[in-house]
């Protein structure tokens, strides 16, 4: 399963920074104005929104797991999510979390 999380990882940071970097190529490094783009309406500021609840549920996980555990490099999941997304961060943790520790 390692490497099914580790593909799904490498999907989840590829994929979507496309996009990315498709809309800072066309409009600039104009952070408030893709922000704004992705509330045009009700349907994408859903989405945005139900992403954003998700990725705080998925750092209260991997913190509450981190220090249950000690398994410290579970932390670079958080910063995976919130920079790139959860469809990276989330299956990012969980090969991390499979991964045997020593």
């Amino acid at each position: 399963m390692r490497w099914v999380f580790a593909a799904l990882a490498l999907w989840g940071a590829v994929h979507p920074m496309y996009y990315f970097l498709t809309w800072f190529r066309e409009n600039g490094f104009d952070l408030g104005g893709m922000i704004e783009a992705w509330h045009a309406n009700a349907a994408s500021s859903g989405l945005v929104w139900d992403l954003t609840i998700a990725a705080v549920a998925l750092t209260v996980w991997v913190l509450v797991e981190v220090v249950r555990h000690r398994h410290w490099a579970g932390l670079i999941a958080i910063p995976a999510t919130f920079c790139i997304g959860v469809s990276c961060g989330l299956p990012l943790y969980l090969m991390l979390r499979s991964t045997p520790r020593r």
